[in-house]
């Protein structure tokens, strides 16, 4: 008896993390609905839209799932590099190649440990009849660390076909001004692993070579504007100081020597939040909200929303859309905050919906579309 009421409540909390059938939400502009497409994902972190209509969707667990035909396929893809699963780190993004139907390679930053300690990888592999082949490192951020936060993993494909990857600090604040350490920044790379052409520190001694950015704390969202092709990033603050940012090769973005926020235990980590030579946000959040993925809209289905940010958020539980015009935030409205979850990952659609990751032990895939 007490066995059965066990699984019965587990089965109510289930039920409760999904939006009432037929609920509907408000924004200023529209009124739109999530529909549930998978549930039951352990902490998924990523997902990737595949040519055929299925995705991939990465679990932080060492995970990679496909959602095949809207169900969540119950065994996982084999051939996952090996992985630990720590504090923070785990499997975290999945990205397809920008010519993915022609070579079928994807990507995949995850968290390692040897001897050394611990630290952020990126492998690329082919994806052929649902499994993983031809698995190889790429990139390995130096020096490791027995830190179990902050390994960042984000990672985009600009226009010219190079590699983003986003490195946090690892937890080690000081690590993001030193440009001989990789952890603190973004490094672009081709997809064979080599620093990119016209990188920064190609013809500077002090600056490892695959850098584009420093002076990042722990960037969680990064997208490609639709129109422009920048690589927009955003990134944790610690108490306070949340910050979107438009990368620029070669700039310091000034963590922690300049911040909008405070340390965890109350103190000020610097009275500067601004110096020469470091850039300042676009925008930032104060209190954090904790945000995660985000994503342009540039679909059809809600032409209200077209060319809006929207950021997940973590800790506030809710879905931030802005919109920005001549480099300012213009707008700023949260969304879906009676919803109750943590948004991982927020995506834009081939579909032309949002779609949107939870992050739970046992999150679920939303796509969020017009009430009809």
């Amino acid at each position: 008896m007490r066995l059965f009421m066990h699984l019965a409540m587990a089965g109510l909390m289930v039920i409760a993390t999904l939006p009432a059938q037929g609920q509907t939400f408000s924004s200023k502009a529209v009124q739109f609905r999530l529909e549930p497409v998978a549930q039951g994902l352990e902490h998924p972190w990523g997902l990737a839209f595949l040519p055929d209509g299925n995705l991939l969707v990465t679990e932080r667990a060492g995970r990679l799932r496909i959602v095949r035909d809207g169900t969540l396929d119950p065994e996982p893809v084999p051939g996952v590099p090996d992985l630990v699963v720590s504090g923070q780190g785990g499997l975290l993004e999945v990205l397809l190649h920008p010519e993915f139907t022609a070579n079928r390679t994807l990507f995949l930053s995850y968290s390692h440990r040897n001897g050394a300690g611990m630290t952020t990888r990126v492998a690329k592999a082919k994806f052929i009849e649902d499994r993983l082949t031809d698995v190889s490192v790429i990139f390995e951020a130096e020096p490791r660390s027995s830190k179990t936060r902050h390994f960042a993993g984000r990672m985009a494909f600009d226009g010219e076909g190079y590699l983003y990857i986003a490195v946090g600090d690892r937890g080690e604040m000081d690590r993001a001004q030193d440009t001989g350490d990789d952890a603190g920044g973004v490094h672009r790379i081709t997809v064979d692993g080599e620093p990119a052409p016209g990188n920064p520190g190609l013809n500077d001694a002090r600056i490892q070579d695959s850098f584009y950015t420093w002076g990042n704390r722990n960037i969680q969202g990064i997208t490609v504007h639709p129109e422009s092709g920048a690589i927009w990033t955003h990134e944790h603050g610690p108490r306070g100081g949340d910050e979107v940012n438009i990368l620029q090769a070669g700039t310091n973005y000034g963590w922690p020597e300049i911040t909008y926020g405070i340390d965890y235990s109350g103190l000020p980590i610097t009275m500067d939040t601004e110096k020469e030579g470091m850039a300042q946000p676009l925008h930032y959040w104060d209190p954090s909200i904790a945000p995660s993925g985000m994503a342009f809209y540039d679909g059809s289905l809600i032409p209200e929303w077209r060319g809006d940010l929207f950021v997940g958020a973590l800790k506030m539980r809710k879905l931030v859309r802005l919109r920005i015009a001549d480099g300012e935030v213009q707008d700023e409205e949260d969304l879906l905050t009676d919803l109750g979850e943590r948004l991982r990952d927020v995506r834009m659609g081939p579909d032309g919906a949002l779609w949107l990751l939870t992050d739970h032990a046992r999150g679920n895939l939303y796509r969020l579309v017009p009430a009809q």
